[in-house]
């Protein structure tokens, strides 16, 4: 069988957090498990090379077309037709309306359709983004309705797309997203990065629904009983980042209080990780949710929302609180930075909470899903 896989997105920097290290796991464990089968690997010029593939069965196709781009509706087709694939796996929803080939897709979460605050979330005017999310809708009715499978990274990803699509329960697996325990930091001056310790930490980026606006709030109270203290926003500056620091300003919290890091590079955000007294995650909505699970990796202790699927990923190994509980985050991250040592039973259970999240794991079952439903109708 002929594999497609769109790996435009591939890599953290090129694709953006979550979605770029899921499709960099899950070809490079591919490789490393499947010899049978035939892959085509569809990449962008920014991270052609940066895939790197050894194995005879794998071969890279170069096409630079950004995605959520009438490009990619009009250019993506005629490639997946020349590839002469029998089947294709898209990583997101966005799969090109036109193209006839087979495919199965991944959805990681429903956001723009369940937060009506990211959904609305855009420095465009009214019309344009109006424009933008029907075509947002149309096609990602086009993946949910034509895909041959579709793989869910959560069990509340799942119940997501049965409550606002007409889909088959057995339409949809559940396969969990992996976790590798981050860089050890080694080298990395935390000084360099306008960080000291003790801070709290939150990873990600900055969109309405990850309710980063709620959690400085909660700082408050923590910063004016330890001065000394800081909260770090490691993630994206975008025009999110500035209406933070709006809020930040207008709390009369200064400007060592709560620092931004753009982009850290993976041994910078490792370093982050483990010298951090707790990590924070106070989303109102996950499809998933990577960085509660790498503070585990390293022992750091984590606070999370108990929204979504948090709860089901993060299990009995997090301290949860209600995303708009802003008392009761203060209560915890005093917590952390005053008694750690109250911490220490969940950090232990942390570290057996992440060996359930395996990306060679991930791909072998991806690999049965491929097998099961690719091999369909050929």
């Amino acid at each position: 069988m002929r594999i497609g896989i769109d790996a435009r997105f591939y890599g953290p920097t090129v694709g953006g957090g979550g979605l770029g290290r899921y499709v960099a796991e899950l070809v490079t464990h591919l490789e490393q498990i499947d010899s049978n089968n035939e892959y085509v690997v569809f990449l962008r010029k920014e991270n052609f090379h940066e895939c790197r593939v050894t194995r005879p069965n794998f071969t890279k196709r170069l096409v630079d077309v950004p995605w959520y781009s009438l490009a990619e509706q009009r250019v993506l087709p005629q490639e997946i037709a020349l590839a002469k694939v029998n089947f294709m796996h898209f990583p997101h929803w966005n799969v090109p309306i036109f193209s006839r080939t087979p495919f199965l897709v991944t959805i990681h979460d429903l956001i723009l359709i369940e937060d009506p605050m990211s959904a609305h979330a855009t420095t465009r005017n009214a019309f344009v983004h109006g424009v933008k999310y029907a075509g947002f809708r149309v096609v990602i009715e086009n993946a949910i309705h034509r895909s041959r499978h579709i793989i869910a990274v959560s069990e509340y990803t799942k119940q997501a797309i049965l409550k606002h699509f007409r889909v088959k329960s057995q339409k949809i697996t559940v396969i969990h997203n992996g976790v590798k325990e981050p860089s050890d930091g080694r080298g990395v001056s935390l000084r360099s990065l306008g960080v000291v310790e003790p801070y709290v930490l939150a990873v990600g980026n900055r969109y309405p629904h990850k309710n980063l606006e709620t959690l400085i709030q909660a700082f408050v109270p923590v910063f004016a009983k330890h001065t000394s203290a800081s909260l770090v926003l490691a993630g994206r500056h975008d025009v999110f980042t500035h209406r933070l620091m709006k809020l930040i300003d207008k709390l009369g919290l200064p400007e060592h209080a709560v620092r931004f890091v753009d982009l850290p590079a993976d041994d910078e955000l490792g370093a982050l990780y483990r010298h951090a007294s707790l990590l924070a995650f106070p989303s109102r909505i996950e499809g998933f949710g990577i960085p509660p699970l790498e503070a585990m990796h390293v022992g750091t202790p984590v606070m999370s929302s108990d929204a979504s699927c948090l709860p089901e990923i993060l299990g009995d190994a997090a301290t949860f609180v209600d995303p708009d509980d802003d008392v009761k985050m203060a209560e915890v991250m005093l917590t952390a930075l005053e008694n750690p040592a109250s911490l220490k039973g969940q950090v232990e259970r942390g570290h057996e909470r992440v060996k359930n999240f395996r990306w060679d794991t991930v791909a072998k079952q991806t690999l049965e899903t491929y097998l099961r439903f690719g091999l369909r109708r050929l």
